[in-house]
């Protein structure tokens, strides 16, 4: 199924926003210059005795000494709401990383981007220029997450974008991530589907690149990691097209062998495949 994807723009507080605001207020100053976006941009924030006015909003400081690092907040009716969700499959929140980056999404305390000595958006980026992305193509993001992937498709020169998410509660989070917001695109398609179902409605040879970028292998994923999905890759990739499989590296000894069965099964499926170390994924080549 096909959705709109629409954000919610509303103004993002973290702690870093925070700090900014009560040095300003110890040091006497009626305004700072803070981001409500998450570093997309900057806006003057004023204060007075009362808080601080987040555009149309007023933030009393009490409200304002409650913001926990850790999280992102979302300024509704004078009020802070952190954006998280509580779903059938556990806990969801935005992570920011920093003050003025892309942030994570978290579920049950799992990151789903790498965010040691590599922001999310950065680490999007090597995985859609691994795939070599350019002006034309059409590509498949199995894993939508918060969308970065797509939008950094599109960024590359994609002429169409199809990216499926199965998790409403992931959907709902990128809809309130300033990050996320490029995914409006009419050049991106949002799915939201299981990719191990909807893979079987794409035709013969239909994508340039695929970019699958699967939760970590577990027995609940095993299917995002199966012979049976690769081979439907193979197939709805044109001659000559490549797909990246993103793996990570898991712990060392049973995580060597998670990986180098998954290029097994990818070689098994047709692809001719090399391991990335800057991206950690394979890159699989179809023939031409």
């Amino acid at each position: 199924m096909i959705i709109e994807y629409k954000y919610i723009d509303k103004p993002r507080i973290t702690n870093w926003t925070i700090e900014k605001i009560f040095n300003a207020q110890r040091s006497g100053l009626r305004e700072v210059y803070v981001t409500l976006d998450l570093g997309r941009s900057y806006k003057t924030v004023k204060i007075n005795s009362n808080g601080a006015i987040v555009d149309n909003y007023v933030l009393d400081w009490d409200l304002l000494k409650s913001v926990k690092p850790g999280f992102v907040y979302e300024a509704v009716d004078n009020n802070l709401k952190p954006i998280i969700k509580r779903g059938r499959n556990g806990f969801y929140k935005l992570k920011p990383v920093s003050e003025k980056d892309a942030p994570t999404i978290e579920i049950n305390g799992i990151h789903m981007h790498r965010i040691i000595d590599i922001t999310p958006w950065k680490d999007s980026y090597f995985k859609v220029r691994d795939a070599r992305v350019k002006r034309g193509n059409i590509v498949l993001d199995t894993c939508m997450g918060l969308g970065y992937t797509a939008i950094h498709s599109l960024r590359q020169g994609a002429r169409q974008v199809y990216t499926v998410e199965v998790d409403e509660n992931v959907i709902e989070i990128a809809m309130h991530n300033p990050w996320s917001r490029e995914l409006e695109s009419s050049n991106i398609l949002v799915f939201k589907d299981d990719i191990i179902d909807l893979i079987h409605s794409f035709n013969d040879s239909y994508f340039d690149r695929i970019i699958h970028d699967p939760p970590r292998f577990s027995g609940r994923t095993g299917d995002l990691y199966s012979l049976e999905l690769y081979k439907e890759f193979y197939r709805v990739l044109k001659p000559g097209g490549i797909l990246y499989h993103y793996t990570g590296e898991p712990g060392k000894h049973r995580g060597a062998s998670i990986v180098k069965g998954i290029g097994k099964r990818l070689e098994r499926a047709g692809f001719i495949t090399r391991f990335s170390r800057r991206s950690l994924g394979y890159l699989c080549y179809k023939h031409s």
